[in-house]
């Protein structure tokens, strides 16, 4: 008997689960780049990369592609499936927009500048990354437009596009707008309600291996599974690897604890969010995450709203000076709530409380918005950011390395990505005001240290969603109202304020 030939989009679906397993070896490849390799190691890697890169996008941009998916059009499909071949058409008219050569010479081009880049950072020498910078800055331009024409999107927004499915720069400036109005004013606020509070820091130094063990215990108790995943050390904080071999990294600092903690707890978010996608649509673009900025959200929710609480650090307090031997007041739950909430404007990013945060990702944004249009070029960068933090925040960087070589995204071609902080934090606030009013357990779970009912909501309301929805749509479902500044500034106002 002859068999029968499976369907357009069973077929389909068979190319993408290649093309998402060979997106996984990718990204432990870039995990290795960012913490094992050794320096020598960079230019076969890059190579390596490269070639993954090219024989995706081949597989993504052949002829029969498109004729399955124009096949499939017709197909008598379920929701999720019918979700799983509009992000199939999406993902192919982006990767057809490029070819092949642009692809490989971008990958090599954001592979040579990020190595360049660690080094220089580490030497406070932009001109040193100058040039690799301006060589693939003017790839990412001609990528921006040849996706502009294909899309029938602006240079930008396409690039939005690729970490946001259908982010709108017009939407954002709205909602940016409305912060940048918001808050300097509130900053100011705060800065003066807080002069009166005083807190006792901790004094160090905190060893590192204490260090690690502290974050490992409250990332289990997060519900991490070290049976799929693990914690490392890299120069820049990040979350990768697969939905079942999770890789997060952190860096440490023996003089300050928090900022290790804070960011692993941050990564852990994204990594329960990584392991909730559904498993029956592990290797298909609808059970993948849903955009950078929910993937945000849920980092945020996690470090922002729940990690830096007093009920937390009910829980968390003692286990901090257990680990570090520490005693007396300095290590009570409400000085450390005020340590964790203190606000003050600083140079770094990663660092900056919640207040100053959005400040930190507007610059950002204005600023690859200009570059991209070719407003502002790579020589004009450092001086361009200096100002606009002195605009925004009232301080100027001593030097390049605190300034606009802090963060390795443009370094390593993430043009687009920034506005998605952001957005994240706001969906984060209204994501966790909704999850509290639908299981009031939540809140008298986490001074205990449990964080189940909080994983549940999310698991069902977000996770195990995939990108079954659109962002608007599933935040809608879960919150009865679409993304907007008033529950972000309204947890604001309570935490810094009330």
């Amino acid at each position: 008997m002859d068999s029968v030939e499976p369907s357009p989009y069973t077929q389909l679906e068979a190319r993408f689960q290649r093309l998402l397993t060979l997106g996984e070896a990718a990204s432990i490849l870039h995990w290795d780049s960012s913490t094992m390799m050794p320096p020598g190691g960079a230019t076969g890697r890059a190579a390596q990369i490269a070639e993954m890169s090219a024989v995706t996008h081949g597989l993504l941009c052949a002829p029969e592609t498109g004729d399955l998916l124009k096949a499939a059009e017709d197909a008598n499909l379920d929701d999720w499936q019918r979700a799983n071949l509009d992000l199939m058409r999406r993902r192919h008219a982006h990767a057809t927009a490029l070819t092949e050569a642009q692809v490989v010479a971008l990958s090599h081009a954001s592979s040579a500048c990020e190595t360049v880049w660690r080094k220089a950072r580490a030497e406070n020498d932009f001109d040193a990354v100058r040039a690799p910078l301006e060589t693939l800055l003017d790839l990412v331009r001609d990528s921006a437009r040849a996706k502009s024409d294909a899309l029938g999107l602006s240079p930008y927004d396409a690039l939005l596009d690729e970490y946001e499915p259908g982010g709108r720069s017009a939407d954002i400036d709205v909602l940016f707008a409305d912060l940048e109005d918001f808050l300097p004013g509130f900053l100011t606020d705060v800065i003066e309600h807080q002069s009166t509070s005083t807190a006792n820091a901790p004094k160090g130094p905190f060893p590192i291996e204490a260090q690690r063990q502290l974050g490992i215990k409250l990332m289990k108790s997060l519900g991490f599974d070290f049976d799929h995943g693990r914690l490392d050390i890299s120069l820049h904080p990040f979350c990768g690897g697969t939905v079942d071999d999770v890789r997060i990294t952190t860096r440490y600092d023996k003089s300050d604890y928090a900022s290790a903690l804070m960011g692993v707890l941050h990564e852990t978010g994204h990594a329960m969010y990584e392991r909730g996608l559904p498993d029956d649509w592990r290797y298909q673009p609808v059970g993948g995450a849903l955009g950078m900025a929910m993937h945000e959200s849920q980092s945020l929710l996690i470090e922002m709203q729940v990690c830096r609480s007093l009920p937390f650090l009910e829980y968390a307090a003692p286990l901090m000076a257990e680990a570090f031997q520490g005693s007396g007041p300095q290590w009570q739950p409400g000085n450390l709530h005020t340590l964790l909430t203190k606000v003050t404007p600083g140079m770094i990013r990663v660092d900056a409380d919640e207040v100053t945060y959005p400040l930190h990702v507007i610059l950002r944004y204005r600023l690859e918005q200009a570059m991209i249009s070719g407003d502002i070029n790579v020589v004009d960068l450092p001086a361009a950011w200096d100002d606009g933090m002195e605009r925004l925040l009232g301080i100027r960087p001593a030097n390049d390395r605190e300034g606009c070589m802090q963060d390795i995204h443009w370094y390593d071609g993430a043009w687009g990505y920034f506005p998605t902080y952001t957005l994240g934090a706001m969906t984060a606030a209204q994501l966790y005001i909704s999850a509290r009013q639908a299981r009031p357990e939540i809140a008298e779970a986490i001074p205990k240290g449990d964080f189940k009912p909080l994983m549940d909501w999310l698991g069902a309301n977000v996770h195990s969603l995939g990108s079954s929805l659109t962002a608007p749509d599933l935040l809608k479902r879960a919150t009865g109202k679409y993304l907007n500044t008033d529950d972000f500034k309204a947890h604001l106002r309570y935490r810094y304020l009330g």
